[in-house]
């Protein structure tokens, strides 16, 4: 009976700290001291020209994000690490175009603004290097400025990335190759590092592919799944076998969000 009771404590102890993993992240993500850039618009009235994009979350709608997004100038999207994070943008210092009170808006990091090297930096070239600029879905731009405005200096802050619901894995690919899109990060929202284990093997690092979009060449298939992710604010989120052993590539799961 004695021992019994201690396997039993012992069981309950284990579930406790595994729950206290996955529901407590500490910390939270703090926002980010304004700044100067400029904005202008794309992807049409109903941001339809906005889907897709540098970050590889496919549909914005469908993945959550909606028409509250931007493509990022070279100087900000750090070569897809950026892909996720969120910012506070109004429209500063242009009366004739900005709308009266300077409202804000929220959006998310889904796309990147190429530069244009046969333009000027100052008529034409807003994304070249080193400009910080957001090409905001239009319906966006209209909410801090005039349409015939084109473009307007803006003031701008990292903010703290909030979803609805969890983190979310879409795996891609085939046998011996796991494509992993990472999407609905809350907190910092953006992903720099990423690392996978199979109910058989070890935590195993991920390599960045493109966007959002993580890689591992192992054999995957069979095996219960978690995952570990990294946000630029260094917090760390493990998801422990979210995904079963009979999982399909095409499939999404959910994980275990940052806490904001």
């Amino acid at each position: 009976m004695a021992i019994a009771g201690v396997i039993s404590i012992l069981a309950l102890l284990s579930l406790w700290h595994s729950a206290a993993v996955e529901g407590r992240i500490p910390g939270v993500y703090q926002c980010g001291a304004w700044q100067n850039a400029h904005a202008t618009f794309y992807g049409g009235a109903d941001a339809s020209g906005t889907m897709g994009g540098a970050c590889g979350y496919g549909n914005l709608y469908s993945q959550g994000y909606g028409v509250n997004t931007a493509a990022l100038s070279t100087a900000l999207f750090n070569s897809g690490l950026s892909c996720g994070a969120c910012f506070e943008i109004k429209c500063a210092d242009e009366p004739r175009w900005c709308h009266s009170g300077s409202p804000s808006i929220l959006i998310t990091a889904t796309n990147f603004c190429p530069p244009n090297y046969a333009l000027p930096n100052d008529n034409g070239g807003w994304c070249n290097p080193p400009r910080p600029h957001f090409d905001l879905a239009m319906p966006m731009f209209l909410k801090i400025a005039e349409y015939r405005a084109g473009i307007v200096p803006v003031s701008y802050r990292r903010v703290p990335c909030r979803k609805k619901g969890g983190i979310r894995f879409t795996i891609n690919g085939f046998r011996y190759f796991n494509l992993v899109l990472i999407t609905n990060v809350a907190g910092a929202g953006d992903i720099v590092r990423a690392s996978v284990k199979g109910s058989r093997a070890d935590w195993m690092p991920m390599s960045r592919n493109w966007g959002q979009n993580w890689q591992s060449n192992a054999i995957l298939q069979g095996q219960s799944l978690s995952f570990r992710v990294t946000g630029s604010d260094r917090r760390t989120s493990t998801s422990w076998n979210i995904v079963p052993a009979n999982w399909q590539f095409g499939q999404t799961f959910t994980g275990k969000n940052f806490r904001v």
